[in-house]
C-alpha cells in the first residue's frame, strides 16, 4: 500500500479534524453508560463508585506517563504511525469493554485506553506541522471546536443507545474508532518530513515529571498553577461522580444523562466560542476570570444540594459560564512567559492536569462512597460536590490574590503585557 503524502496543508488539517471528531465522539458515547456497567459488575453502587475512582486514576496515570512519550516518538518517527496505533488501540479497547465479563477486564481496558488516548499530543503536533505560524492559534481553535461538537454528539448518542442495551454504545464506539483507523490508514498523510525528525530518544525524553520543572522558573505562573491544580481537582469531582449522583439520587437513565451532558457541551461551546472575548473587553481580564471562577463555585454548590432535574440543569448553566475563566487564565499565564518557553510551560500545565487526573478521581469517589450507602455514618449524596466547591473556592482565592499583583488585568479592554 502506498503511504499518503502531504501536498495540501488545508486538506491535511481537515483530515486531522475529522479524526479528532470521531475520536471524541467515541469517548463521549461511553460516558453515560460506563459507570452503570461498573456498578453492575461490582455488585453495588458504593463498590462501583470505588472502582470508578480506581479506573479513572489508572486512565489518568497512563495518560500522564505516555502523553510525553507519544509526543517524543512522533518527533522521531512521524505523526502518522503514532496516530494510527492510537486509533487502533482505542478501537480494540472499546471491543474489550463491550465484551468485558468482569472488573479485571475493565481494568485492562482502562490501561489500554489511557495509553491510546494520549494521541491528543500527537494531534496537536500534527496541526502545528501543517499550519503557518500566523494560523496556528486559529487552527488550534478549530481543534477545540471540533472536540466541543464531538462532546455534544457523543454523549447524546451514547445515552440514546444505552436505553436499548448497556453495551451497545461500546460496540458503536468501537466501530467509529476502527473506521477512523481505516480512514487514517488510507487517507491521512504524514505531516513531518523525514529531514525534520528528531534524534534518538534518551531517558530524559521519557520522564513524565520533567515538564513540571518549568513552573519553578516563573513565580507568577507557579502561583497560578496552584489555582489551576485546585480548579482541576474540582473538575475531576464532576467527571467522576456526575453519573453516580444522577442515577442514585435522581434516578436518571443513560438517555437523560446523555442529553444533559450534550446540553452542557452545547452551552460550553456557546460560552467559549462567543462570550470570552466580549467578557474580557467589557469586564477586563481580571473580572472576567473572577466571574468565571465564582460561577464554578456556584455550580458545585448547586450540584451538592440538587434534588431535582431543574436544579441540575441550572448547575449546567453556571458551569458553562465558569468556562470563561479557563481560557482567559491560560492566556494570562502564556503572557508571563517568553515565546521560546511557551511549549515547556504549556506542557507543564498539561502534566499538572494529568497528575490531578490520577489523584482526583480516587478522592472524589472515596468521598462519594463514604457518604452514600447503608454503611455511611452520615448520608449526604452531594458530599463530593461540596468538597469540589471547597477546592474551587480555594483556587479562586489564590487566583484573586495573584491577579491583584499583575498590572493591567483589571481594566476593561486591557491586556497585560
Amino acid at each position: 500500500m502506498r503511504r499518503p503524502t502531504l501536498h495540501r496543508p488545508q486538506a491535511a488539517l481537515i483530515f486531522i479534524l475529522i479524526t479528532a471528531l470521531i475520536d471524541i465522539m467515541g469517548i463521549g458515547l461511553i460516558i453515560p453508560v460506563l459507570p452503570k456497567l461498573v456498578k453492575q459488575l461490582a455488585g453495588s453502587a458504593v463498590e462501583g463508585a470505588r472502582y470508578i475512582g480506581i479506573f479513572s486514576a489508572v486512565y489518568g496515570a497512563m495518560q500522564f506517563v505516555f502523553a510525553p512519550v507519544l509526543g517524543r516518538l512522533s518527533d522521531r518517527y512521524g505523526r502518522r504511525p503514532l496516530l494510527l496505533l492510537s486509533l487502533l488501540g482505542i478501537g480494540l479497547d472499546y471491543i474489550l469493554l463491550a465484551l468485558a465479563p468482569s472488573l479485571a477486564w475493565l481494568f485492562v481496558g482502562r490501561v489500554l485506553a489511557g495509553i491510546a488516548g494520549s494521541s491528543l499530543t500527537v494531534a496537536n503536533a500534527y496541526i502545528a506541522d501543517v499550519s503557518a505560524p500566523e494560523d496556528r492559534a486559529k487552527n488550534f481553535g478549530l481543534l477545540g471546536a471540533t472536540f466541543g461538537v464531538g462532546f455534544i454528539l457523543g454523549p447524546a448518542l451514547g445515552g440514546l443507545l444505552g436505553e436499548y442495551g448497556l453495551r451497545l454504545p461500546f460496540v458503536f464506539a468501537a466501530g467509529l474508532s476502527l473506521l477512523n483507523f481505516l480512514y487514517g490508514l488510507f487517507v491521512l498523510p504524514e505531516s513531518l518530513p523525514r529531514e525534520l525528525r528528531g534524534a534518538r530518544l534518551n531517558r530524559n525524553d521519557l520522564n513524565p515529571f520533567k515538564p513540571l520543572s518549568a513552573l519553578s522558573a516563573y513565580p507568577i505562573v507557579g502561583q497560578l498553577a496552584g489555582a489551576f491544580l485546585l480548579l482541576n481537582l474540582a473538575g475531576q469531582v464532576i467527571f467522576s461522580t456526575w453519573v453516580l449522583y444522577t442515577e442514585g439520587v435522581l434516578n436518571w437513565t443513560p438517555g437523560q444523562n446523555g442529553l444533559a451532558l450534550a446540553t452542557f457541551g452545547l452551552l460550553t461551546a456557546i460560552v467559549q466560542g462567543g462570550l470570552i472575548g466580549w467578557a474580557v473587553r467589557v469586564l477586563g481580564e481580571r473580572r472576567a476570570i473572577m466571574f468565571g471562577l465564582v460561577m464554578g463555585v456556584l455550580e458545585m454548590l448547586l450540584l451538592a444540594f440538587s434534588r431535582t432535574s431543574l436544579l441540575m440543569y441550572v448547575s449546567l448553566v453556571a458551569g458553562a459560564l465558569g468556562g470563561l475563566a479557563g481560557p482567559a487564565l491560560q492566556g494570562l499565564i502564556s503572557r508571563q512567559v517568553s515565546e521560546s518557553k511557551q511549549g515547556r510551560v504549556q506542557g507543564a500545565l498539561t502534566a499538572l492536569g494529568s497528575v490531578v487526573g490520577v489523584v482526583g478521581p480516587l478522592i472524589a469517589t472515596y468521598v462519594f462512597a463514604s457518604f452514600n450507602g447503608g454503611g455511611a455514618a452520615i448520608q449526604f449524596p452531594g458530599a463530593a460536590f461540596l468538597m469540589g466547591a471547597l477546592s474551587s473556592a480555594l483556587g479562586t482565592l489564590i487566583a484573586w490574590t495573584v491577579l491583584r499583583r499583575i498590572p493591567g488585568t483589571g481594566k476593561p479592554g486591557a491586556v497585560s503585557a
